[in-house]
């Protein structure tokens, strides 16, 4: 046996690519190391037909293999949507990384800076603030950026699109910058906030009806971070359960009835 496994997987971005491969090897984010060997041909309006191809290195694969399967480390979905870029670290850092505190002021400015120099090669008007979103259900923070100044609309796109493939961008600069992955979420003037309170509410919405008719019921097409949205936002409800069906970008949510 030998002493490293590498396994190269090939998905439409990078955060799809790891989620496969830890499912895969039935590992976390934390027992691999992850290097992203093309990112790629989607630019910033999202054109392009190549895929993203990572490689993932176990670490301490003797260990690793004594123990139980690990639950899956990502969110969905992404969602995490969310993309990791990685040199011999953990694709994640740990919660007790004792070096996170002091990264994380130049963390947030660097981001800042890199945000704002893509919205400059775009020719926009506009300025990028960064802070730490909360936290997701393994303790890991994200970059958000709040992005606010004149018609940019543009930068949104039909469904969402041009600020995905913006987002996915930003990440990739800086998480290669950072030797690290870093999660990066972009907001434009309140636009995610306002999509995902509509997703809460159509989500509860479509839970109460299928509670009551005991009928499930499907939602439309939606990325993976907008399914996240859907899936955290009913996964304690009592009456029904959700599941993800179908391939990108076709893949839908689908609510169903507990009893």
């Amino acid at each position: 046996m030998s002493k490293e496994t590498i396994l190269e997987v090939i998905a439409p971005s990078v955060e799809e690519a790891l989620q496969k491969g830890l499912d895969e090897l039935g590992l976390t984010a934390a027992d691999v190391s992850v290097d992203v060997l093309d990112s790629g041909a989607k630019g910033f309006l999202g054109m392009g037909q190549r895929e993203v191809r990572i490689k993932l290195t176990v670490h301490n694969k003797s260990n690793v293999d004594q123990r139980e399967p690990a639950r899956n480390a990502s969110e969905p979905n992404v969602d995490l949507g969310q993309d990791p870029v990685k040199k011999s670290t953990p694709a994640y850092p740990r919660k007790d990384d004792t070096s996170e505190s002091s990264d994380e002021e130049p963390l947030l400015e660097r981001s800042e800076e890199i945000v704002n120099k893509l919205l400059e090669l775009m020719h926009l008007e506009a300025k990028a603030t960064a802070r730490y979103d909360a936290p997701d259900r393994e303790g890991r923070k994200s970059v958000y950026l709040d992005v606010q100044g004149k018609d940019l609309g543009v930068l949104i796109g039909r469904r969402g699109k041009t600020i995905e493939a913006f987002q996915r961008i930003a990440a990739l600069i800086l998480s290669k910058e950072m030797s690290r992955w870093v999660r990066v979420s972009v907001d434009i003037e309140g636009h995610r906030s306002r999509r995902e309170k509509q997703l809460k509410t159509m989500a509860e919405k479509i839970a109460q009806q299928v509670a009551k008719t005991g009928r499930k019921q499907s939602l439309e097409a939606m990325p993976a971070n907008e399914r996240r949205i859907v899936h955290l936002t009913l996964e304690s409800n009592p009456d029904v359960f959700t599941n993800s069906v179908g391939e990108d970008p076709r893949r839908k949510v689908v609510i169903e009835p507990k009893n």
